[in-house]
């Protein structure tokens, strides 16, 4: 291994016909020179000094390798050419990546990009990942890793060894790199682990003394993806929307520096269901009752019980209505479950928290103590030395482990922060960090942003009623934009979201090239209606808003002709909405669209352009109205209808 277990902090990058050459600039020490020739295999080597230069080079500055990825035709390196820093810690800096390059390997692949629409497509969804997602990392800090996690570690190990790989988000991309390091080659410098999540830090001052506050969410790269795209568990025992979110406060510097740290989890309800988009608010709701589902759900909590030690649920999931289902699925799921490391509590967030009352979630902390989650059970050391460790873990949920799960999270961490201030001295005792208004309207906003964060990467919008998270107050302001989000959720859950899950599927690696890409099988008159319906639309208008003239009857005919059209056409889509969400294309998710196995549904609305699909046993007996798969499904036995 090497000689530093720290990562190179940049470099200068020589392009060439022949090959790709990185030259460190980190200064003090002999570096290393990567070669990555440009033929078909890129083979890669470590050179002891830059070979002789022929001029011909272009030079870029670089700040990190995110990786070697290969669509459809070529392979490509994926760099970090710009970055922010964004605070330090234990002596390390802290940085965004803000900018990036995506350099083909082959010296010949430009032309086949421009020729093939396939490598195009998969081209610009790497690219759109690069620039919507937030990327963090760090040259010798272990951001994948929790503070408690660190403290396992051998610091002399490569930090990509080091790195926790649920949340070691360029994992897939960086497997080249390993496989090589593996195999002899030392390219352990060049591996840079990056986090795809939050990360904020502020200096504060309370009663005299300065500290660091930080908060930090790091999102699994296991079932990555998108709302409604994106649901339940897989067979792996890997949930959806999986999160991991450590509050920290560093005080004092250097052999004096001491770390408090408590760590929280979100994730998908672990059973096997899913909300299937058929153009509607609501989606249909599913729960699909799949023989494994028990293994899977035991696989989940036993890889967090592993991971955190006790495991204290969360539900948040409503009682009544459209959620119940989901709730109840949850609950016989771990009932089955028998895990005595695992701790069930259901809380009827929007019954209790009425009216924005979201105080009372405090009521809900007093009923985890009651069943033994303990206000000192965190992670704190004191230099070199573990004086706590955190033993257990609250693991959160709502439908969308989003916006109600992020007010729970908050207010834990604000019960926990108060005993880490007085732990550190900064709070007296009898005193809250409530009481000081400047922290107080810190503490706000940095758990808003972090809401926001985690739900635009899911939902693409921020998190609901974060007016009230910031202020304390709710506002006419954040009501419309609450309103406003809720609208852009379902535009882009409906009709954009399809493209954001194929790259999160290209980037870990869920869909590679071998795979193929599906193309659009529907069949021509269901691609061609929505061309009608707006071609329609607008001669209704025209015979609407033009002035009046000596055609006027034939335009008044042609104009309720259009009328007819237009909501012929339309009743033709919604009944058909299944066809016209934008699904992803890499991995189609044909089994949840057209599951017709036992469980439950909520009915099987805008489906009627597919044939058969209620009964693929015997198409006969397939309907296009919900009521009648619900009669058949009843007749049939099966659970939920």
């Amino acid at each position: 291994m090497s000689s530093s277990s720290a990562t190179y902090d940049g470099y200068k990058l020589y392009i060439s016909p022949e090959s790709y050459l990185f030259e460190p600039t980190s200064a003090g020490e002999k570096q290393q020179i990567l070669k990555i020739e440009r033929e078909e295999d890129g083979a890669i080597s470590v050179l002891d000094k830059l070979p002789v230069l022929t001029q011909r080079e272009k030079i870029i500055n670089v700040y990190g390798i995110i990786g070697q990825i290969t669509l459809h035709t070529s392979p490509y390196l994926v760099l970090i050419t710009a970055r922010k820093q964004v605070g330090e810690l234990g002596g390390h800096a802290l940085w965004m990546a803000t900018d990036f390059r995506v350099c083909p390997i082959p010296r010949d692949s430009k032309p086949s990009v421009l020729e093939e629409p396939v490598e195009r497509m998969l081209l610009g969804l790497l690219k759109t990942h690069l620039y919507s997602a937030p990327f963090y990392f760090s040259y010798g800090w272990d951001l994948t890793s929790s503070m408690q996690r660190q403290q396992g570690q051998k610091k002399e190990a490569p930090l990509w060894e080091r790195a926790d790989e649920r949340f070691f988000w360029n994992r897939y991309l960086s497997e080249r790199f390993i496989k090589e390091t593996q195999s002899g080659a030392d390219l352990s410098r060049f591996i840079q682990p990056i986090i795809f999540g939050f990360l904020e830090l502020k200096q504060c001052r309370i009663n005299g003394t300065g500290f660091t506050f930080g908060l930090v969410a790091r999102r699994s790269r296991h079932r990555a993806g998108t709302r409604y795209f994106s649901r339940g568990v897989d067979k792996n025992g890997e949930v959806s929307n999986f999160n991991e979110s450590e509050q920290f406060v560093v005080a004092g510097q250097g052999s004096e520096e001491h770390r408090c740290a408590y760590l929280q989890t979100r994730g998908s309800v672990p059973v096997f269901w899913a909300e299937v988009n058929n153009l509607r608010y609501k989606p249909d709701l599913l729960i699909m009752d799949k023989h494994e589902t028990a293994e899977a759900t035991a696989l989940h909590f036993e890889k967090q019980v592993a991971a955190y030690g006790e495991v204290y649920l969360v539900n948040l999931v409503n009682q009544k209505g459209y959620e119940k289902p989901v709730k109840d699925a949850y609950e016989r799921a771990v009932e089955e479950l028998g895990n005595a490391h695992v701790h069930y509590t259901y809380y009827d967030f929007h019954h209790e928290c009425k009216g924005m009352k979201f105080e009372k979630v405090m009521q809900l902390v007093e009923r985890l103590e009651g069943k033994g989650l303990r206000i000192d059970d965190y992670f704190e050391d004191s230099g070199r030395d573990a004086k706590r460790t955190q033993g257990a873990v609250v693991r959160t949920n709502c439908m969308d482990c989003l916006d109600r799960t992020n007010v729970v999270q908050s207010t834990l961490g604000r019960w926990i922060l108060n005993d880490q201030l007085r732990v550190l001295g900064i709070l007296a005792d009898g005193e809250r960090l409530e009481d000081h208004k400047d922290f107080w309207h810190v503490f706000r906003n940095v758990w808003a942003d972090h809401a926001d964060v985690v739900s635009k990467a899911y939902s693409g919008t921020g998190a609901l009623k974060t007016d009230f998270t910031r202020t304390g107050k709710r506002s006419k302001e954040g009501a419309l934009q609450d309103g406003v989000n809720s609208i852009t959720r379902y535009v882009r859950n409906n009709f954009f979201d399809g493209s954001r899950q194929d790259a999160y599927d290209l980037f870990t690696g869920a869909w590679t090239p071998r795979k193929g890409v599906a193309g659009d099988k529907r069949a021509l008159l269901v691609r061609a209606m929505p061309y009608v319906l707006l071609l329609s639309v607008l001669v209704v208008l025209f015979g609407l808003l033009a002035p009046l003239g000596d055609s006027d009857s034939s335009r008044r005919a042609l104009t309720a002709t259009a009328v007819v059209v237009a909501a012929t056409s339309f009743y033709f889509i919604t009944e058909r909405g299944l066809e016209y969400v934008a699904w992803p294309t890499l991995n189609r998710p044909e089994e949840t669209m057209y599951y017709d196995g036992p469980g439950y549904s909520s009915g099987r609305h805008g489906r009627a352009a597919v044939p058969g699909h209620y009964d693929r046993r015997n198409t006969s007996k397939a309907s296009t109205k919900p009521k009648d798969v619900a009669a058949l499904n009843k007749k049939e036995g099966r659970r939920g209808y």
